[in-house]
């Protein structure tokens, strides 16, 4: 009895066994036709009693359709700044403390530099002084000029004469000569001639002393040229050297002015590094700590990072909705105020920016939260991505359209997408069955049969 019960009881859990698979594959099929994913509907196609392939079909939606992306964002105040002092020294006082706000020109930290004022001072005795040169030199040329004009007068009342000498040397020679013509016709006696003779010599002695002194007076002349040209230059020198007190004041004049701190624009103190009394060194000596940091909050900046495949599709001035999560319950309308236009080639990822008011302060520099953009919109008829066949190329793809009981392979230009659904520029009817997930092996002019879990909505078979 043993031995025969064994097949009996082979068989009967064989029996069973088949029993408990046919109902699970039939509780399946219904489960997929109900609710399973169109994702995955063409593992699960069949061909019906009649020969037809058994599909899932999509009415085209008509309406508008977005594209969005939803980000992490991170607030950052508009403008923020580290304050430094441009000289080292004592901080001598400090009007402002973490939390105060400020206004733009408030004073907000002095450093006592007494040595840099007084030789500010001293710049300052520098350039009188170097004035005062130049006014010197300005009357030097001033007298040096009067001496070449007194010079240039004797010139010509030396030439007149030795004008007139000349012409007196003229006058005794021929003098001379008429009265050696009368000694030698015996008329007078030799003693005249020799008179005239002397009176000769004189003359042209005197004519030579008058050229002399007509060389002397082109020469002082010419030297009082120089001096009025050497007073010029020394002019010249004494301005250049007030340019250069002139500088080293403003220098001085500037550095001090770097011991004052004050506000670049409105905003808040959100830093403090220093107390009254410690000793601040300049920028200049390569500091690390800022003696404060304001950062100017009636404005804030979002900062968001979107993936590739959203870049082509952000703009400047496209919506945003920031959510903060230190803020529940609260969304901000905003738009894109700046692309940055370049991805980050070790992220992928482009940086843009969102300006948000900030008029009642709550948004603080730091928080975090979620900016939803919507990328681009369309108005038209709708069909989800998994509709097209292949890939689409330059706006063109191709899907399957259920007529008279076939497929058909119909060409359609497409306007955009948003992830899940694309949008039909031309080539569907709102009233056209579309297949989702066309099956493998599905052709052209293939005849097929809707699934019996009916036609699916757009938004159903976009998932």
């Amino acid at each position: 009895m043993g031995m025969r019960s064994n097949p009996i009881n082979w068989k009967w859990w064989m029996a069973g066994g088949s029993f408990v698979l046919s109902v699970l594959i039939g509780l399946s099929a219904y489960t997929f036709r109900k609710g399973q994913p169109a994702a995955h509907a063409h593992e699960t196609h069949a061909v019906s009693d009649r020969g037809a392939m058994q599909v899932l079909a999509v009415h085209p939606r008509n309406g508008a359709m977005e594209r969005t992306t939803t980000q992490p964002g991170s607030i950052h105040a508009y403008e923020s700044v580290q304050l430094y002092a441009g000289v080292s020294g004592y901080l001598k006082t400090q009007a402002v403390d973490i939390g105060d706000r400020v206004k733009r020109g408030d004073v907000l930290v002095t450093v006592d530099v007494p040595e840099l004022e007084k030789q500010v001072q001293r710049y300052k005795a520098g350039v009188d002084r170097a004035r005062a040169v130049v006014i010197q030199m300005k009357a030097r040329v001033a007298s040096a000029k009067a001496d070449r004009e007194a010079a240039r007068a004797l010139v010509p009342q030396a030439e007149a004469t030795a004008k007139s000498k000349a012409a007196e040397l003229r006058f005794r020679e021929r003098q001379l000569l008429r009265m050696r013509e009368l000694l030698a016709l015996k008329s007078v006696d030799e003693r005249l001639v020799d008179e005239k003779i002397e009176q000769r010599d004189a003359a042209r002695e005197a004519e030579i002393s008058a050229q002399e002194a007509v060389n002397s007076a082109k020469s002082r002349l010419a030297a009082a040229d120089a001096h009025v040209q050497q007073a010029e230059a020394d002019v010249v020198e004494a301005d250049a050297e007030v340019k250069v007190t002139q500088a080293d004041l403003e220098k001085g004049e500037l550095l001090v002015k770097f011991a004052t701190v004050t506000a670049p624009f409105d905003g808040v103190v959100t830093q403090r590094n220093f107390f009254v009394g410690d000793f601040i060194r300049s920028a200049s000596e390569g500091t690390h700590l800022p003696l404060l940091t304001v950062q100017r909050t009636d404005r804030m900046r979002v900062v968001v990072q979107i993936p590739d495949r959203d870049v082509p599709y952000a703009d400047p001035g496209d919506p945003a909705a920031v959510e903060l999560d230190a803020l529940p319950g609260q969304k901000f309308q905003a738009k894109i105020s700046r692309v940055s236009h370049s991805e980050d080639p070790s992220t992928r990822l482009m940086h843009i920016e969102i300006d948000l008011p900030n008029k009642a302060g709550k948004i603080r520099n730091g928080m975090y939260g979620r900016v939803t953009i919507m990328l681009d919109h369309f108005e038209g008829l709708a069909i989800p991505v998994s509709c097209l066949t292949g890939k689409p190329q330059e706006g063109k793809g191709n899907v399957f359209v259920i007529r008279d009981g076939h497929a058909a392979l119909v060409p359609v230009t497409i306007g955009g997408d948003d992830g899940l659904q694309v949008g039909v520029l031309s080539g569907l009817r709102l009233e056209d069955e579309v297949i989702v997930h066309p099956p493998t092996g599905l052709a052209d002019g293939t005849p097929v049969q809707v699934d019996s879990a009916g036609t699916l909505t757009t938004a159903t078979a976009g998932h």
